[in-house]
């Protein structure tokens, strides 16, 4: 009996022990290459074309006049994504495709590449109004999904061409130390045409991989690692554990007690 209650309390010792003890992170972020000595081909850009519906932030570098108020709007996007975009007014395509302008009015942008209308604005504001004009054009409705163990979860808009996964994780402040980083999930598409691609951090290759550039409504999912959810498991043997263990070892050490 005496050493029946030896062991149950050397094993609720052992279990609150193990349920406190820290949790280290120990990823391994690129360390490892697919083929030594080998190279990675650099990613292809991918251009998005304006559609119907975008957001565009333009303004003219030269002369903001025409093109920026002097107290610059809160625009959709930032409404929408809670982000604060830098000065220049916005203006939503229409389902023709045409954005309207101050001065030269409705113009067709869908299916141009951010560059192409940048161009043509500039071109057609030089022709009627200003001089040398400098037009920056934005697509500000862009944005992807990122969720799981990071550490600040959320959208993040695409406000340059080919982002890639690790530029947004970073923003999203790095990975949590319960991330698996060599199963990264990038959930692309819809309905049938959705496809799922898995990214290893681990790969160095991966900071060149052309499909960890990331396209406008992609959602990331990073799940936890198994040493996280062993951790977890054990934490909710613990919960009903402990107190089912504390409540036995009580009744033994008041029976042992009772029989002395």
């Amino acid at each position: 009996m005496r050493f029946l209650l030896l062991v149950l309390v050397c094993f609720t010792g052992i279990m609150i022990l193990g349920s406190s003890c820290s949790y280290k992170q120990n990823q391994l972020l690129f360390q490892k290459r697919t083929a030594t000595g080998t190279t990675t081909e650099p990613a292809p850009a991918i251009i998005y074309r304006i559609q119907p519906q975008d957001v565009l932030q333009i303004r003219n570098l030269q002369n903001i006049r025409y093109i920026v108020d002097e107290v610059p709007q809160t625009s959709i996007a930032q409404s929408q994504s809670g982000n604060n975009i830098s000065q220049g007014q916005t203006y939503q395509v229409e389902e023709d495709g045409t954005v309207a302008l101050p001065v030269i009015g409705h113009i067709q942008v869908a299916g141009l590449t951010r560059t192409e209308a940048a161009k043509l604005i500039e071109d057609l504001y030089r022709k009627k109004l200003l001089k040398d004009p400098i037009i920056e054009l934005k697509v500000v409705n862009l944005k992807v999904t990122l969720l799981g163990e990071v550490k600040a979860p959320g959208n993040f808009p695409l406000l340059k061409d080919n982002t890639t996964l690790v530029e947004v994780i970073g923003q999203a402040g790095g990975l949590t130390p319960q991330a698996n980083e060599k199963n990264i999930q990038i959930i692309r598409g819809k309905d049938k045409s959705q496809q799922v691609t898995e990214i290893d951090l681990g790969d160095l290759s991966s900071i060149s991989d052309p499909r960890t550039v990331l396209q406008n409504g992609d959602v990331i999912y990073i799940a936890q690692n198994k040493r996280a959810i062993r951790s977890e498991n054990l934490q909710s043997f613990n919960t009903w554990a402990q107190p089912a263990l504390l409540l036995l070892n009580t009744a033994l050490i008041i029976f042992t007690l009772s029989r002395q």
